[in-house]
């Protein structure tokens, strides 16, 4: 494990975190801690940003590049700075067949954001991402680990009442 004279650097809490799951692997296979170590990342920073992608590249003795390709390939990763609660909203034809058009038009009005975008106060990111794999029960939003499903407005309502507080 390099470590780079970035100045982005893990806690040491989960620097540790880190240095147990390259441990899994044998030796010339720490890529494949990728994925986890893309997760404390963001959860210690909110994002990955290019500084990040680059120590954990420098962390996992691997190409700058290789970082990137994962990170910009899965929408569970953000690229940009995020609010509180990433709203990331189906696009795909089950949930546009079950109304989620509508639902997604109110979503936005109701935020006054479009897409790649955050509220004011930081609360809340809306992001489009393809299928969430709920197409019986659509239209549905993901926000963490927590799915919403068969939404309408006054759920909309609801959700966005209650993580307000």
């Amino acid at each position: 494990m390099t470590e780079t004279s970035n100045p982005v650097a893990f806690t040491p809490e989960r620097l540790e975190k880190v240095k147990e799951i390259i441990d899994r692997y044998p030796a010339g296979r720490q890529k494949s801690a990728l994925l986890p170590v893309l997760h404390i990342a963001q959860e210690q920073w909110g994002w990955v940003s290019s500084e990040v992608m680059d120590y954990v590249a420098g962390l996992l003795d691997i190409l700058p590049v290789e970082v990137y390709e994962v990170a910009t390939f899965y929408t569970m990763y953000h690229l940009d700075a995020v609010g509180k609660h990433v709203i990331e909203y189906c696009r795909t034809g089950p949930c546009c067949l079950m109304g989620g058009e509508d639902i997604y038009d109110y979503l936005k009005e109701k935020l006054g954001i479009n897409a790649g975008e955050t509220t004011p106060d930081g609360l809340f990111t809306l992001k489009e991402v393809e299928c969430l794999a709920a197409c019986g029960w659509g239209p549905v939003f993901q926000i963490r680990e927590k799915f919403y499903m068969n939404l309408t407005r006054e759920k909309v309502d609801q959700i966005i009442e209650e993580l307000s507080k």
